[in-house]
């Protein structure tokens, strides 16, 4: 017979949490109160992230050592109330309840403890093991706020504590505290005021209509009494926004201004994120292709290792593997940064809210908007970045339609086909701001199909009412440059990055066979681009970009390269180019690309068309698995996948017919 475990490593089991730690401390609190500030500042880089059991919702732990205990804190997801509404709000909830944390370490914004003290006080009612971290005394200050901090805990009954997080200030005390709670040496006791009733507690004789009749009621409650508490605690010696935040916000969120400046940010971050990536680039493919490649070569030769196998090895696995590192890397390491550093600002907010009456005119979701722009990096990001969505369908909307966004890997091909062919039809005087002008439109273009698909998707197959929510606009803050590299390239980069490198690692493989095996004496590639040729050309396009497409699926960064090479593989006059059969290469110049490529039988059409089917086809493999993570649906991914093949062969297929008629 075996003992049964005790209750609370039951509950810790239940929520997916381990035994290896002396005290468990839960991290709670609004969103935009400097919690991920205060969880950064306790455990430094002794953290990691993963998702709840079950649920797609991130969950991030992080361990420190203090007073010779091991502390693990878990980072909630921040949320405005117990009374789950949405998946984060869940997620809290349950962990508070089953997770049996030692102490909750409750994060309240100081210029804000009405709404703060709300989820404060429905804690209180669960666990009288709280601590209060009343973090942005700063913000606080700078905005002629005064917090009666004593008052407050005696109020509260539980140990209260000032920070400035960002600073440090005061995460020694907040240590001290939660380690005093732990230990017994501190025992709060705050008085109950029976304003929360967790799922156990509630009539089972209620009706859904009464039970929901008496939340409403115990909100009321709940948030006039955090608002009575604030008002007796604090004090204002002048008005809470500077003149500074409301011109900003002015101009941020105006009708007139709100977009010309979205805009304008938005194209200084994707020029940044292109200039900026191509010195990085350049170092990165002469190191691992010129210089690293030869090496493995003569390491293949030297020890003997047959033609096929150092071919298949080092021109398409590691080729493919070097080209998705040294192409993608830089720009989404400038991407993703820039991009936290205008979330940290506190800018993202205003573009959702610029954009939420649009979204929802097409019955989206308004965050729908930051999803949007994180796709403009990685569309696998954007996806992931769909989280903030609490309306599953509305969710679904923003990942199904997040490949409308012009992702880093498809930002290469654009620019190169543009200036090639777009920037060719008008004076070399113009050609520059034309190419420009035309992959800028792209990205328009892709924004629009967004919002078309998004309003087809939500009177058809996801019909529903757009969901309200609150969108607060936080306090503009200076960014944390350190945190957020850290938080980018750890985060969102290198994780990014890897998925892509376990993609296009068969993809290399897959494009070296093909050209190397043989079926009555022609390449497997030769038949295919010839079978492909007939629905290419109906297109606009030909059958050296569609097989390029079919076996780059895994990265897009990979496009420009197999397309060279197919061509020279399948073009009879251009037999002997290029580095050999299967293996990727590109050329020093422009205008080199567009002779090789016009021997290929290349026109405007082809040109214009490949911009059109680049932004308008399949997502890379790296999103399609993050689609069915984030669903965990086949039907789903399988629409998210083929909806966009579907318009890019329509949008082709009418163009191509357009440009025939005119040029008749």
């Amino acid at each position: 017979m075996t003992a049964s475990a005790p209750p609370r490593a039951m509950d810790r089991a239940r929520v997916g949490v381990g035994a290896d730690f002396d005290v468990l401390v839960a991290l709670a609190g609004n969103p935009n109160t400097g919690k991920s500030t205060v969880f950064n500042a306790l455990t430094g880089l002794r953290q990691h992230t993963g998702n709840w059991p079950g649920k797609t919702v991130t969950r991030a732990e992080g361990t420190f050592t203090a007073g010779g205990k091991r502390v693990r804190i878990v980072d909630l997801p921040g949320t405005y109330s117990l009374q789950a509404a949405s998946v984060d709000e869940e997620v809290a909830r349950e962990f508070l309840l089953y997770g049996a944390p030692d102490v909750t370490l409750i994060v309240l914004d100081a210029t804000r403890l009405e709404r703060n003290l709300n989820l404060a006080l429905q804690i209180l009612e669960i666990t009288p093991r709280v601590v209060l971290c009343v973090n942005l005394l700063d913000e606080a200050e700078r905005h002629g706020i005064e917090v009666d901090l004593p008052g407050l805990e005696k109020e509260l009954g539980v140990p209260v504590v000032g920070a400035a997080a960002r600073s440090g200030r005061g995460i020694r005390e907040v240590i001290e505290a939660v380690l005093n709670v732990a230990s017994g040496e501190i025992t709060p006791r705050p008085r109950q005021r029976g304003l929360y009733h967790s799922p156990e507690n509630r009539s089972p004789s209620l009706s859904a209509k009464a039970e929901q009749h008496e939340a409403d009621l115990l909100a009321e409650r709940t948030y006039a009494e955090a608002q009575a508490i604030a008002r007796a605690h604090t004090k204002r010696r002048r008005q809470l926004a500077p003149a500074l935040d409301r011109t900003l916000d002015r101009l941020l969120t105006s009708t007139w201004t709100g977009f010309p400046i979205m805009l304008a940010l938005l194209a200084v971050v994707f020029w940044l994120t292109i200039a900026g990536a191509n010195v990085p680039s350049s170092l990165l493919a002469a190191g691992l292709i010129d210089r690293i490649h030869p090496v493995l070569k003569a390491f293949g030769e030297g020890i003997g290792m047959p033609w096929w196998l150092s071919g298949f090895l080092f021109d398409g696995v590691y080729l493919a593997t070097a080209w998705v590192i040294s192409v993608m890397l830089p720009p989404m390491a400038i991407f993703f940064p820039l991009f936290t550093l205008l979330e940290d600002f506190g800018y993202l907010p205003r573009v959702a809210f610029n954009l939420d009456r649009a979204f929802k005119a097409c019955g989206a979701h308004g965050k729908q908007a930051l999803t949007m722009c994180m796709g403009f990096g990685c569309n696998a990001a954007g996806v992931v970045a769909t989280r903030v969505i609490d309306s599953p369908r509305e969710r679904l909307v923003a990942i199904i339609t997040n490949n409308f966004s012009l992702c880093n890997g498809r930002w290469p091909t654009q620019i190169l086909i543009a200036t090639i062919f777009i920037g060719a039809l008008v004076p070399a005087a113009w050609s520059g701001l034309v190419a420009a002008g035309a992959v800028v439109g792209i990205a328009l273009l892709g924004i629009t199909f967004m919002f078309g698909t998004s309003w087809l998707l939500t009177r058809t197959v996801l019909k529903g009412e757009a969901t309200t929510f609150s969108l607060e606009l936080p306090p503009y803050r200076p960014p944390r440059v350190l945190q957020t590299l850290y938080t980018s390239l750890i985060d969102r980069t290198l994780i990014v990055l890897w998925r892509a490198i376990v993609f296009a690692a068969p993809a290399g493989a897959a494009i070296w066979l093909i050209s190397n095996i043989s079926i009555g004496g022609e390449s497997l590639a030769y038949h295919a681009v010839r079978l492909l040729q007939g629905p290419g050309l109906l297109l606009g396009l030909n059958g050296v970009i569609l097989l390029a497409y079919i076996v780059a699926i895994p990265a897009n960064e990979i496009v420009i390269p197999t397309i060279l090479m197919l061509t020279v593989h399948t073009t009879a006059s251009l037999v002997g180019a290029g580095a050999g059969a299967g293996v990727m290469f590109e050329l020093d110049s422009e205008n080199a690309v567009r002779d090789l490529l016009a021997a290929g039988g290349w026109t405007a059409l082809t040109g214009v068309n490949l911009m059109l089917f680049s932004l308008l086809h399949n997502p890379c493999s790296t999103t399609i698995y993050t689609i069915y993570r984030e669903t965990g649906s086949v039907k789903w991914t399988a629409v998210a996948t083929l909806l966009p093949v579907v318009l890019g062969v329509v949008v082709c297929f009418l163009v191509a017919q357009a440009w025939r008629l005119v040029t008749l």
